[in-house]
């Protein structure tokens, strides 16, 4: 094959919107591709959709280009790029001689591109008179405009924040009709800047001296170089066609796509894609727009390279440039060249700006960079340029290089660097957008003096000066205000030097495990982007908690880039934690330190020091002697008690309630005076942790107690007599007996539950020489029968007795049923065998029985075979036949993320089976959807192994 896989980044960055990519992924597996193939650099393939006839789908990857036999009008469609993602992961393509469709497709783009442009016909004479007439118009507008300039700083600016953008946007649309349209966009924006933010006057002031620059560029029109003038009329607005760009003298080099930047202005999408040549280290600058509702051409991959014949537009500072020719695909690209030190990047901002001072940014290449905690990029020479703000806090930067240089490309602005990319072990790592940035802080740029003089006014404060101070400089500048202002705005903006006692970070520590594999770490990422998973945002966080359970079990970290979003997820959800920190290795520990949100790794992840090192039970961090504790006590569990027991009385309380909890490996009879003495403890956290523990140890002191209370209160003659505690008094509260009955309980009623709930359940049997279904039965139409059944239930649930469980169960199914409150219902269900479970909701399921999606839903686990079979009966029988499909929909969710995944070429067939049958199509979509997040874990799993 002569084209080097993409990854499946660089696919994704092609799809116009989330839906568009959404689609692309329930698409790109085989068995939606009756054929998929490959032809030099083109894919081609037959996917499969819901009518009779396959898509056909041709890809030229040089382009990239698409089509589709599909009614979309979006570009790429899901289905090109389905096929692209398909073959970004590896999968095996057809090279043999495709259908006639792809070559004939190929043919006529190859005969497209190698046909003349047939120009029309031009009257020299009008176009001559259409040019002059458009030259006049927008003279007659630059001079309303340099008079209206000069009006503001005579009247003075501090009016303005009264005035607000009215007088703004009344003279930008002057400039409009007098066809300066790009002029008359600044004019308008600076509307937006009068009276708002911190010192607005300033960047007001500076606004309006750049566009008495423009006007004074336009009076000397045809004396200024030619470069200069092209720049003053394309700032003013005249357009240059393409064919006059394409036409000059291309530069042809491998042009590095550094990064993009999408910007919404209300009327149309502007994409700005920065490219660098390899070779002659020229940056270009390419746009694409796109109007409301259509998509933006996405041909520029970032993080990629590509061979090819650019041609620039003309202007002093030359940037923006046009595509004249490509020569090959696009291929990866692991490292920018050349990348310059802070104080060669500034030099060539320096004769940018010097250039064309109306420039407000500038692409960067740096080298060897690291973030400081101040919002800086340092080097190791200790120099560094200021984040702009919304950047400068990079966790994905830090998440992605570990404080180790690295290459970053950027847009350089008088706020600071925007960071597009950065280049991290030859990885491509796209910039995290832009957050809220409140109220930067932001220095004025402009000298205090001609500020002073242009809020009062001219009139009353003439400006007669013919210098300014700037910092310890003294500069000449015009007589007039504004282009004195213009003259140190842009002498500042030139002369930005690099700061110096920003120190880097400290490097992250070496990972000493190896990573996940490389395509489960791809599916991680999709599961962290938007509409990267099947289903609903919900469901994206459980197949996220499905994927870290994976990951923990097999072992492995994290690919780097993952962890911001990573340990944001984590922060909103304690469930995945555990597993999280297993992942998230030295690198994930060391990210957490530095955000206080995020600390909460440090509780869960191993940490950096060897558990099996007695030091760090010293000097660990908690998450790092909560693993050293746990595992002593697997291998020497009264030294781990003699461990704990020493610092007890040091130990933070917060962390108590972790380390009893930990007692739970190894427990034993030798623990009981410990946890004993824990349940006097202050914290509720802890008391509560070794009440769990000591309800659940044979032999406690706490089960003796209760055991004695309860056989007190219900004894066995020929039928049971019950005399319920009297009162609540401070030992059975010490003990664990609630002060707050249920509703409708009396509390004489409560107090029996309670020390029949704290009661070992193995008294009962001993004590009555009954099974615990003959144990039940005894309870049945007893007129304290609600609250024995309840401390049954609650005590099933605390030890965990699964026969138990299932006497209460049966017994509650039966003539008792409605007799046990909700919760302890289906926290009984929990304990019964899955094979018992997945039988009983098997048969609810047959019967349907309203209980049969909440047995779904406890089902913990993967569904035995038995129970997946009744449910895809049951989606099969409801799809045909229910009258409402958000049942069908429900139970299909319900399935999704329980059935196995090995079930998915059932649902499919399911879902191609009603797609060919007349009916609403409402019940083919949660069907397909089904099938979609099956194969998605299928995969997920093979991945992972």
């Amino acid at each position: 094959m002569s084209v080097e896989r993409w990854s499946i980044t660089q696919v994704t960055a092609l799809a116009p919107d989330a839906s568009s990519l959404k689609g692309a992924h329930g698409v790109s597996t085989a068995a939606r591709w009756q054929q998929a193939g490959v032809l030099g650099e083109a894919l081609w393939g037959l996917c499969r959709g819901s009518g009779k006839q396959p898509y056909q789908v041709c890809v030229d990857l040089s382009g990239p280009a698409a089509k589709c036999s599909c009614p979309s009008r979006k570009f790429p469609c899901k289905h090109a790029l389905g096929l692209m993602l398909l073959w970004a992961s590896g999968a095996t393509m057809d090279e043999t001689v495709p259908p006639a469709f792809v070559t004939e497709w190929l043919a006529a783009r190859t005969a497209r591109s190698a046909a003349p442009k047939q120009a029309g016909p031009v009257d020299p004479a009008a176009a001559q008179k259409r040019v002059q007439q458009r030259a006049d118009r927008v003279a007659a507008g630059m001079a309303e405009l340099r008079r209206w300039l000069d009006d503001q700083v005579q009247q003075g600016l501090a009016g303005a924040q009264q005035q607000g953008h009215q007088p703004y946007d009344t003279m930008a649309a002057r400039l409009v009709d007098a066809q300066a349209p790009t002029v008359a966009s600044a004019v308008r924006r600076l509307g937006g800047v009068a009276g708002i933010g911190p010192f607005w006057a300033d960047r007001l002031l500076g606004g309006l001296a750049l566009i008495r620059l423009l006007v004074a560029g336009h009076e000397r029109l045809d004396t200024l170089p030619a470069a200069l003038a092209a720049t003053v009329r394309s700032r003013i607005g005249f357009p240059v066609a393409q064919e006059d760009v394409l036409a000059t003298p291309p530069v042809r080099d491998r042009w590095q796509v550094l990064g993009q930047v999408d910007s919404d202005e209300g009327a149309i999408t502007t994409r700005r894609s920065w490219l660098l040549g390899a070779t002659t280290g020229r940056f270009a600058l390419v746009l694409s727009f796109a109007a409301p509702g259509q998509t933006l051409v996405a041909d520029l991959l970032p993080g990629t390279e590509f061979d090819a014949a650019l041609c620039f537009y003309p202007g002093a500072a030359p940037l923006r440039a046009l595509v004249q020719e490509r020569f090959g695909a696009p291929r990866p690209l692991t490292a920018p060249a050349p990348a310059a030190g802070l104080r060669t990047a500034l030099a060539g901002w320096a004769s940018t700006v010097a250039a064309e001072p109306w420039r407000t940014d500038a692409p960067m290449l740096l080298a060897g960079v690291v973030p400081s905690a101040d919002g800086f990029l340092t080097d190791a020479a200790g120099e560094s340029l200021p984040l702009a703000p919304g950047h400068r806090e990079p966790w994905w930067l830090l998440a992605a290089a570990g404080g180790a240089p690295a290459t970053v490309a950027g847009e350089w602005t008088p706020a600071g660097l925007r960071p597009l990319a950065a280049w991290a072990d030859g990885r491509h790592v796209p910039a995290a957008p832009p957050v809220p940035a409140g109220t930067a802080s932001r220095e004025p740029e402009l000298p205090a003096d001609l500020l002073a003089a242009a809020l009062v006014g001219t009139a009353r404060r003439p400006w007669t000066a013919d210098t300014v101070h700037l910092g310890d400089r003294t500069l000449t500048t015009p007589p007039t205000l504004l282009e004195a202002a213009a003259t140190a705005l842009t002498y500042r903006r030139a002369g930005i030097t690099t700061a110096t006692g920003h120190a880097p970070v400290a490097a992250a520590p070496a990972e000493t495990d190896q990573p996940v594999p490389a395509a489960a770490g791809a599916r991680l990422l999709r599961l962290l982007s938007d509409g990267g998973a099947p289903g609903g945002a919900q469901q994206a966080q459980e197949l996220l908690a499905q994927w870290l359970a994976a990951a923990a079990a097999r072992g492995g970290h994290v690919p780097p880039e993952s962890l911001p979003a990573l340990l944001d997820a984590g922060r909103r959800n304690a469930v995945i934690r555990p597993a999280l920190g297993r992942v998230a290795g030295h690198r994930g520990s060391w990210l957490a330190a530095m955000r206080p949100d995020w600390r909460w790794l440090r509780d869960e992840a191993p940490g950096t020091g060897a558990p099996t090192d007695p030091e760090v039970w010293e000097t660990g961090t908690v998450g790092e002697r909560l693993a050293y504790l746990t595992r002593l006590r697997g291998s020497d569990p009264a030294a781990a008690l003699a461990l704990l027991g020493g610092t007890w009385q040091t130990e933070a309380p917060e962390d108590r309630a972790r380390f009893v909890a930990a007692l739970d490996t190894g427990l034993s009879t030798a623990d009981d005076a410990f946890l004993e003495q824990a349940l006097d403890d202050r914290r509720k956290e802890v008391r509560e942790a070794a009440l769990d523990l000591l309800q659940r140890l044979p032999g406690s002191a706490l089960g003796r107690r209760m055991a004695e209370r309860a056989h007190r209160a219900v004894r066995l003659t020929d039928r049971l007599e019950v005399t319920p505690p009297a009162e609540l008094t401070p030992e059975l509260r010490r003990d664990g007996v609630a002060a707050q009955p249920a509703r409708g309980t009396g509390v004489q009623a409560w107090l029996l539950e309670e020390v029949i709930a704290g009661t070992p359940l193995a008294s009962w049997t001993t004590a009555f020489h009954r099974d615990p279904a003959a144990i039940v039965e005894l309870a049945r139409g007893h007129d304290w029968e609600t609250p024995l059944l309840h401390g049954w239930g609650k005590a099933a649930i605390a030890q965990a007795d699964s026969a138990w469980a299932a006497a209460l169960v049966l017994n509650d199914a039966g003539d008792g049923a409605g007799k046990l409150r909700e919760a302890v219902r289906w926290d009984l269900h929990l304990l019964l065998p899955p094979g018992d479970l997945a039988r009983i909701a098997a048969d609810f399921l047959r019967r349907e029985d309203h209980h049969a999606h909440r047995l779904l839903a406890v089902h913990p686990g993967a569904w035995p075979d038995e129970l997946a079979v009744a449910v895809l009966e049951t989606i099969a029988h409801r799809a045909r036949t229910d009258r409402h499909s958000w049942q069908l929909a429900e139970l299909c969710r319900a399935s999704a993320l329980a059935m196995p995944p090995r079930y998915a070429v059932h649902v499919a067939a399911l879902a191609e089976q009603l797609d060919q049958q007349p009916g609403d199509q409402s019940r083919v979509r949660p069907v397909a959807e089904l099938a979609r997040t099956l194969d998605f874990r299928y995969e997920m799993e093979l991945e992972l192994r």
